[in-house]
């Protein structure tokens, strides 16, 4: 029998939804039963492209209550920041909760800012889909609480996505806090970020762009996949761009196998094919203009789906290091699956070139 891997991502999504709203990343995989705001976020803009939209109001929901709930830690670093102080890391608002508002403490850096720029997309993504302006003002307290904290705090080195690199300015991370910002803004008709998107643009180029093309760090040489990022879906950079066509190639000529790996010197499970990234690709070229190369794309991703239809985090037969895929195994257990952010991306992908009928959400389930 055939799966239907687009009723099975909705499947799969909707069962990693924990009655609070909470979406977990890997409901098998103990490392990842937490809910991160950038993966949810996703996710929910996923659920939300495939007309789920009953799933995607409760996760903002559930972001909302979360954040109503350290909304006093914002104050407290505000006023740090003001006396000159240092903020430990704890301090920070933590990127991954516990389905019940919780912070999460799994031993990986807490201080990452691109989930709550990603919040803040997703959020106005909804509300542009669906008309609900009144869950944007039923949220409006943790809007505003999210911008103050990511105007104040934007150019603070914190861990990227992969949670890594706490040490630096991540250009991914900058995309997201000026996506954010900058859909408030236009939801609004207003242009009350215009300043520091400004500032978050001019930055990025000064810093991150060598040799006619964005790299990872400062540094000149580096790629990373989710510089991608910059430019789809939060837009600092067309992706006709120039400097954003330079930094393709380069990811296909040092990070695509296939799929796509999250960058050269990646060891995490060997440092396998990632499927959100291979459907990000996808998604880039959409957007660009290439839609065969898009559809490449979307035909590697669904043969990454095992025979249920499950899709894992990343799949390791061309891995970077492939002496290093055991030692994660017997350290973890197996790679995630499935991961509700690859299903995510996947009907992502899907919507984009225009395969995905949205599937109509049922009753109110109660949230």
């Amino acid at each position: 029998m055939t799966v239907d891997l687009v009723q099975h991502s909705i499947a799969v999504i909707a069962r990693g939804q924990t009655p609070t709203g909470a979406y977990l990343a890997s409901p098998n995989f103990a490392q990842y039963r937490y809910a991160w705001l950038r993966d949810g976020a996703f996710i929910a803009y996923g659920m939300d492209r495939a007309g789920q939209h009953r799933s995607s109001r409760a996760f903002h929901r559930w972001v909302d209550r979360t954040l109503r709930g350290v909304a006093c830690k914002v104050e407290a670093l505000e006023q740090k920041a003001d006396r000159g102080e240092p903020i430990e890391m704890t301090e920070w608002l933590h990127c991954r909760y516990t389905p019940e508002g919780q912070e999460g403490d799994a031993g990986w850096g807490v201080f990452q800012l691109d989930g709550y720029g990603t919040w803040l997309w997703a959020l106005c993504e909804h509300v542009r889909m669906t008309g609900a302006r009144d869950l944007l003002e039923e949220v409006r307290p943790s809007v505003e609480l999210v911008r103050r904290y990511l105007t104040r705090f934007w150019d603070r080195p914190n861990f990227d996505c992969w949670e890594e690199h706490g040490e630096h300015v991540h250009p991914a991370t900058l995309a997201c806090i000026y996506g954010g910002l900058r859909a408030v803004d236009a939801l609004e008709g207003s242009q009350g970020a215009a300043e520091v998107c400004e500032a978050i643009r001019s930055y990025l180029l000064t810093h991150f762009v060598h040799g006619g093309r964005l790299t990872k760090f400062a540094d000149g040489r580096s790629i990373d996949a989710n510089l991608l990022w910059v430019s789809v879906p939060f837009g600092l950079l067309s992706p006709s761009d120039p400097l954003m066509e330079a930094t393709v190639a380069e990811l296909e000529r040092r990070c695509v196998t296939g799929g796509v790996h999250r960058y050269p010197e990646d060891t995490y499970y060997g440092g396998g094919e990632w499927l959100i990234l291979s459907a990000w690709l996808g998604w880039y070229y959409v957007r660009a203009g290439n839609r065969a190369r898009a559809l490449e794309l979307l035909a590697w991703v669904e043969r990454q789906a095992d025979e249920r239809g499950d899709m894992p985090e990343q799949v390791t037969d061309r891995a970077n290091v492939p002496e290093m895929v055991q030692p994660w195994v017997n350290r973890w257990g197996p790679v995630a699956k499935p991961l509700l952010w690859s299903h995510a991306m996947y009907l992502i992908l899907r919507a984009e070139l225009g395969l995905l009928e949205q599937q109509f959400s049922g009753p109110e389930p109660g949230w």
